[in-house]
């Protein structure tokens, strides 16, 4: 993601940064992150028919790795190292030092 698109995840169910697939996954990722879990069987079956079985797996698994790290560090105690320092866009969608150019 860039700065901006970070910026505007606020707003992302009217931002236009933002395509309608990437609106479903991130309203996924709202949903998985509630407590309870509450997703929508439209909103499911949404992201169904724009993903394939495996692609969707994915998807659900990443975000519930992502809630089980954040939920497990908050329980210990953890806090962030601070390494996300959005100084740019151009320096974040660069490729890291020792990373070929794509």
């Amino acid at each position: 993601m860039t700065t901006d698109e970070v910026a505007e995840l606020a707003n992302y169910k009217t931002s236009d940064r933002f395509s309608p697939l990437e609106r479903h996954m991130i309203a996924y990722a709202e949903a998985m992150t509630q407590t309870p879990v509450n997703v929508p069987d439209e909103l499911f079956e949404a992201l169904a028919a724009e993903l394939s079985p495996a692609q969707l797996v994915e998807l659900t698994a990443t975000i519930a790795l992502e809630n089980f790290r954040a939920r497990f560090h908050h329980a210990f105690g953890v806090e962030s190292a601070n390494f996300y320092k959005p100084e740019t866009s151009s320096q974040l969608n660069s490729p890291a030092k020792g990373t070929p150019a794509k």
